[in-house]
Protein backbone atom coordinates (compact mmCIF):
# COMPACT_ATOMS: atom_id res chain seq x y z
CA UNK A 1 0.00 0.00 0.00
CA UNK A 2 1.10 3.56 -0.67
CA UNK A 3 0.27 6.72 1.21
CA UNK A 4 0.39 10.25 -0.15
CA UNK A 5 0.85 13.02 2.39
CA UNK A 6 0.31 16.58 1.21
CA UNK A 7 1.50 19.77 2.82
CA UNK A 8 1.35 23.43 2.01
CA UNK A 9 -1.67 25.33 0.86
CA UNK A 10 -3.49 28.03 2.79
CA UNK A 11 -4.66 31.57 2.23
CA UNK A 12 -2.80 34.03 0.02
CA UNK A 13 -3.57 37.32 -1.65
CA UNK A 14 -3.95 37.58 -5.39
CA UNK A 15 -0.56 37.93 -7.03
CA UNK A 16 1.13 35.99 -4.27
CA UNK A 17 2.90 32.65 -4.22
CA UNK A 18 2.36 29.34 -2.51
CA UNK A 19 4.00 25.93 -2.57
CA UNK A 20 2.54 22.46 -2.22
CA UNK A 21 4.37 19.22 -1.61
CA UNK A 22 3.27 15.60 -1.64
CA UNK A 23 5.36 12.73 -0.32
CA UNK A 24 4.69 9.13 -1.29
CA UNK A 25 5.61 6.35 1.09
CA UNK A 26 5.02 2.62 1.34
CA UNK A 27 5.52 -0.16 -1.17
CA UNK A 28 7.01 1.71 -4.11
CA UNK A 29 8.86 -0.10 -6.88
CA UNK A 30 8.99 3.06 -8.92
CA UNK A 31 7.02 6.14 -9.88
CA UNK A 32 5.37 6.41 -13.26
CA UNK A 33 3.99 9.89 -12.79
CA UNK A 34 2.96 12.30 -10.07
CA UNK A 35 0.86 15.37 -10.39
CA UNK A 36 -1.70 17.75 -9.03
CA UNK A 37 -5.40 18.12 -9.67
CA UNK A 38 -7.79 20.67 -8.25
CA UNK A 39 -11.49 20.93 -7.65
CA UNK A 40 -13.31 24.19 -7.09
CA UNK A 41 -16.82 24.27 -5.58
CA UNK A 42 -19.40 23.18 -8.09
CA UNK A 43 -16.79 22.17 -10.66
CA UNK A 44 -15.23 18.95 -11.82
CA UNK A 45 -11.77 17.93 -10.71
CA UNK A 46 -9.24 19.06 -13.30
CA UNK A 47 -5.61 18.42 -14.03
CA UNK A 48 -3.25 21.18 -12.96
CA UNK A 49 0.16 19.73 -13.70
CA UNK A 50 1.81 16.34 -14.06
CA UNK A 51 5.39 15.14 -14.15
CA UNK A 52 6.02 11.85 -15.90
CA UNK A 53 8.90 9.41 -15.78
CA UNK A 54 11.58 10.71 -18.06
CA UNK A 55 11.03 14.27 -17.01
CA UNK A 56 8.13 15.18 -19.27
CA UNK A 57 5.76 17.69 -17.72
CA UNK A 58 2.32 18.87 -18.71
CA UNK A 59 0.32 21.84 -17.48
CA UNK A 60 -3.22 23.09 -17.76
CA UNK A 61 -3.36 26.11 -20.05
CA UNK A 62 -4.71 28.20 -17.20
CA UNK A 63 -1.55 27.77 -15.11
CA UNK A 64 1.17 27.71 -17.76
CA UNK A 65 3.87 30.23 -16.96
CA UNK A 66 2.68 30.59 -13.37
CA UNK A 67 2.98 27.11 -11.85
CA UNK A 68 5.99 24.81 -11.83
CA UNK A 69 5.92 21.11 -11.01
CA UNK A 70 9.00 19.20 -9.95
CA UNK A 71 9.85 15.80 -8.49
CA UNK A 72 12.55 14.74 -6.07
CA UNK A 73 12.90 11.07 -6.94
CA UNK A 74 15.17 10.43 -3.96
CA UNK A 75 12.33 11.47 -1.67
CA UNK A 76 9.39 10.29 -3.80
CA UNK A 77 8.03 13.80 -3.44
CA UNK A 78 6.33 16.06 -5.92
CA UNK A 79 6.21 19.82 -5.54
CA UNK A 80 4.01 22.49 -7.04
CA UNK A 81 5.30 26.03 -6.96
CA UNK A 82 2.47 28.47 -7.63
CA UNK A 83 3.03 32.13 -8.38
CA UNK A 84 0.95 35.05 -9.65
CA UNK A 85 -2.01 33.40 -8.02
CA UNK A 86 -5.50 34.44 -9.06
CA UNK A 87 -8.85 34.15 -7.33
CA UNK A 88 -9.82 31.48 -9.86
CA UNK A 89 -6.99 29.28 -8.57
CA UNK A 90 -8.99 28.81 -5.37
CA UNK A 91 -9.75 25.12 -4.99
CA UNK A 92 -8.90 21.97 -3.12
CA UNK A 93 -5.68 20.64 -4.58
CA UNK A 94 -5.18 16.88 -4.74
CA UNK A 95 -1.94 15.02 -5.25
CA UNK A 96 -2.10 12.03 -7.58
CA UNK A 97 0.48 9.33 -8.16
CA UNK A 98 0.68 6.38 -10.51
CA UNK A 99 3.00 4.02 -8.68
CA UNK A 100 4.75 0.94 -9.99
CA UNK A 101 3.94 -1.95 -7.67
CA UNK A 102 6.16 -4.21 -9.76
CA UNK A 103 7.79 -4.12 -13.18
CA UNK A 104 4.42 -4.78 -14.85
CA UNK A 105 1.71 -3.38 -12.61
CA UNK A 106 0.76 0.11 -11.49
CA UNK A 107 -1.75 1.57 -9.08
CA UNK A 108 -3.26 5.01 -8.71
CA UNK A 109 -3.29 6.87 -5.40
CA UNK A 110 -4.74 10.18 -4.24
CA UNK A 111 -3.82 12.51 -1.43
CA UNK A 112 -6.37 13.82 1.04
CA UNK A 113 -6.50 17.25 -0.55
CA UNK A 114 -5.31 20.63 0.64
CA UNK A 115 -7.20 23.91 0.40
CA UNK A 116 -5.75 26.83 -1.52
CA UNK A 117 -7.64 30.09 -1.18
CA UNK A 118 -6.67 33.20 -3.11
CA UNK A 119 -8.26 36.41 -1.94
CA UNK A 120 -8.82 39.19 -4.44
Amino acid sequence: QVQLVESGGGLVQAGGSLSLSCAASGSIFGINRMGWYRQAPGKLRELVAVSMRGGVTNYADSVKGRFTISIDNTKNTVYLQMSSLKAEDTAVYYCHANILASRVSTNDYWGQGTQVTVSS
